[in-house]
């Protein structure tokens, strides 16, 4: 009767535990996988032309989560292979995708046109927004998120290339820059990250 009693009470306690390690896990706070900015900070203002021709404010985007990269159209490696992983995060984010905007910002704006990242990013995916302007306008977001970007002669019938920052930037719903990734981050991680930012509105 005894070894009934104690197996009893053992069960209990195994239950209760099950019971309170499962809460904890549930109450638990999502920690993001990418380099995390704390406090966030608010994002620096995107006054630019799209590649349709219309003006982008970021200021105007408030309730979506923004996926910001900065690169040009003739780059060679960097450039599009992040945006093949754009494809592949807005893909795996199935229906949260509505809430998330892939943006890519020129370093180029010499060649980079509207009419030129419209072509460009239409082989990617057109909802994918284009931003171009004058140089003076680019120069000021370029310096408000950090961006490196210089011409390198490429010595080539080419042109030039453009060695720029390879970081994609991420401003979550209330216009706060929380986020950022180095090129090549994992995608399944990004994906976790960006579903659980699309909730905090």
């Amino acid at each position: 009767m005894r070894s009934k009693t104690i197996l009893f009470i053992g069960i209990v306690l195994g239950v209760i535990l099950v019971v309170l390690v499962g809460s904890l896990f549930i109450t638990l706070p999502y920690r993001v996988q990418g380099s995390l900015i704390d406090p966030p900070i608010k994002a620096g203002e995107i006054n630019l032309t799209r590649q349709d021709g219309t003006d982008y404010r970021l200021s105007d985007q408030r309730g979506k989560t923004v996926v910001i990269f900065f690169g040009y159209t003739h780059c060679p490696d960097v450039c599009p292979a992040t945006l093949s992983e754009f494809q592949k995060i807005k893909k795996g984010l199935r229906d949260k995708a509505k809430d998330v905007q892939f943006v890519f910002i020129t370093v180029d704006p010499e060649r980079d046109t509207p009419e030129q990242l419209a072509s460009y990013l239409a082989f990617f995916d057109p909802d994918f927004i284009g931003l171009t302007s004058d140089r003076a306008a680019l120069e000021s977001v370029w310096k408000a998120y950090g961006v490196y970007q210089q011409k390198q002669d490429a010595g080539s019938a080419t042109g030039y290339l453009v060695d720029h920052s390879t970081r994609t930037y991420v401003v979550d719903p209330k216009g706060n820059l929380i986020l950022t990734y180095p090129y090549g981050f994992e995608t399944d991680k990004i994906i976790d990250d960006l579903s659980y930012l699309v909730t905090q509105k």
